[in-house]
């Protein structure tokens, strides 16, 4: 029986970028699907323990601050620590991926990073309409989407809060299969795909 992931991310996040598309060539490889649910993670860390990068120890923002540039160099990814439109509000290209999702005809995959390349690797906001038709469009949607999906994604990203917080999310990314496996963070994707093909 095929499987299922339960995609949970916010598009704020430099570790959904590092991610790259390498989820869904696990999903691809193992003949898995993917629901995208992109969620507020500033909403999120305080219900589940967490804290905001601006309210978290020197120590760890120091970690932080030497770790992501390392990944991204493992993973041939430009990168920049503090790109110059972060953080943004989020919302308006999380808008984006529900509407796309729920449309059709592109490569949600492709859109998602398309975002998120956006802003780490070109600098750019991703709340800014212009950026995120030009993302929608590269990935094979109607740029449209942007503005016609707002309300049914206003909507669903509430509702993909409340779920995050009821499935025990407390991170991005962070992945949950059918068999209710979890998996938290870009370097977890291994044992993602070792857990769909029943190695883990």
């Amino acid at each position: 029986m095929p499987h299922h992931i339960d995609y949970f991310f916010s598009t704020l996040s430099p570790y959904v970028y590092l991610a790259g598309t390498r989820l869904e060539a696990i999903a691809a490889e193992n003949g898995a699907t993917i629901t995208y649910k992109p969620v507020d993670l500033m909403a999120l860390f305080p219900r589940t323990g967490g804290t905001s990068p601006a309210e978290r120890h020197p120590a760890r923002l120091d970690y932080r601050a030497q770790e992501l540039p390392r990944q991204a160099k493992k993973l041939g990814l430009p990168f920049h620590l503090k790109p110059a439109h972060w953080p943004t509000n989020p919302a308006p290209s999380s808008y984006a991926i529900i509407a796309a999702q729920n449309a059709g005809g592109g490569d949600l995959g492709a859109l998602v990073q398309n975002i998120m390349c956006a802003s780490w690797a070109e600098e750019k906001d991703i709340a800014d309409d212009a950026v995120i038709r030009d993302a929608l469009e590269q990935a094979g949607f109607d740029p449209a989407l942007s503005d016609s999906g707002l309300l049914a994604g206003a909507e669903t990203y509430g509702a993909n809060l409340e779920e995050a917080a009821a499935r025990g999310v407390f991170g991005s990314p962070f992945y949950i299969t059918d068999t209710g496996q979890k998996f938290w963070g870009q370097d977890r994707l291994e044992d993602l795909g070792a857990s769909l093909a029943g190695r883990l």
